[in-house]
């Protein structure tokens, strides 16, 4: 892509947890600075246009409220899912319940999302609510060793009192979506193709001695 078409780009980004982690006031944080501490169970898709290094991004947000209907949860995420470029996995640091839906949600994404290859989904794990650390139930570290397993970006964050962090999840994330994409468009070339080869035969090789 050439001229100016090559400065713009769209990310769909999907933000998942159970109720009450501070999904909304997240995404809200991110889109107008401001923080409201309470919102209904209401769906949105919110649009923001914003220049990251020189480009011009237009994020869609996909507000998605939790659903105890397994079924009826199973299919809409679904299209969430194959909606998505990069998702953001929100837990609140003083709820375990939500940060154990993170990690069904991750198995989730990755079965779903497998014409990428699991390890490629841009996704970021972000534990909310860190200014009520006194009543911190799920250490940093867990939530640090999920996202290292997973090989996602891993956040902690206040939305009530910090923009700055909330700014870094979301232009992090971006550019995990930048990557794919260029890795998705990239041909094995020459040199992963003699890698591959090498591989096969020295594995060859072993499973003869």
């Amino acid at each position: 892509m050439t001229g100016s078409g090559a400065l713009k780009m769209d990310a769909n980004i999907v933000v998942l947890g159970t109720d009450n982690v501070g999904k909304s006031a997240l995404i809200v944080r991110f889109l107008t600075r401001r923080f409201i501490g309470e919102y209904g169970d209401i769906e949105s898709i919110y649009s923001h246009n914003v220049i990251v290094d020189g480009r011009d991004i237009s994020f869609n947000i996909w507000d998605s409220p939790f659903s105890q209907d397994a079924s009826r949860e199973s299919s809409t995420q679904d299209k969430r899912i194959q909606w998505a470029d990069g998702f953001v996995l929100v837990y609140s640091i003083c709820d375990r319940v939500s940060f154990n839906n993170v990690a069904k949600q991750l198995q989730r994404i990755k079965g779903t999302k497998d014409y990428l290859g699991g390890d490629k989904v841009p996704i970021a794990i972000v534990g909310n609510k860190r200014d009520l650390h006194h009543r911190r139930t799920v250490p940093s570290e867990e939530g640090r060793m999920l996202a290292l397993a997973a090989g996602c970006q891993f956040y902690e964050v206040s939305a009530a009192e910090n923009y700055h962090g909330v700014l870094m999840v979301f232009h992090g994330l971006l550019e995990r979506v930048r990557e794919a994409r260029s890795s998705a468009k990239k041909p094995a070339g020459i040199k992963g193709i003699v890698k591959s080869v090498s591989a096969v035969f020295s594995r060859r090789r072993t499973d003869s001695v």
